[in-house]
């Protein structure tokens, strides 16, 4: 189980983070990294994946739900940590969760959540300030619900 908040930076020459010493242990030596449902970065470990996988039944018939599995899953990608702690985060996950110094990895029951340290703190003021609408719009949200996702 992941919990707490560890405020940190990203390395700006290798694009690298460190895995908070909590985290480490419990997140094992491969993991996936994920678009979040906000704007930030989701973190699994295997068998947390796995067991995810195994709630999404979404019909190919249903555009919504096809359209986050394919914004979901095309940005996936399975991660290991170096023996510091370190992780190399993709360009187009930095991009898309804003990462570009200080950030901030938090623990969310089964996953990692990586912030953008001005957007977790904006989302702390006020939640509604950081939903992608470009990922997770609010029908897509309900369908998601309705999936108990």
């Amino acid at each position: 189980m992941f919990f707490g908040e560890y405020f940190h930076s990203i390395d700006p020459k290798k694009n690298r983070i460190i895995i908070p010493a909590k985290f480490r242990a419990a997140l094992g030596d491969k993991f996936i990294f994920t678009k979040g449902f906000h704007k930030c970065l989701y973190v699994f470990t295997l068998k947390d994946w796995d067991n995810f996988l195994e709630n999404i039944n979404i019909p190919m018939t249903d555009e919504r739900g096809q359209r986050f599995n394919r914004l979901f899953f095309s940005s996936a990608f399975e991660s290991e940590q170096d023996g510091s702690g370190r992780v190399l985060i993709p360009a187009n996950l930095r991009e898309y969760a804003g990462l570009t110094d200080e950030i901030v990895s938090i623990g969310v029951k089964n996953r990692i959540e990586i912030w953008n340290q001005d957007d977790w703190q904006s989302y702390c003021a006020d939640s509604s300030s950081v939903v992608n609408p470009t990922f997770i719009d609010a029908g897509m949200q309900e369908l998601l619900s309705q999936l108990g996702i």
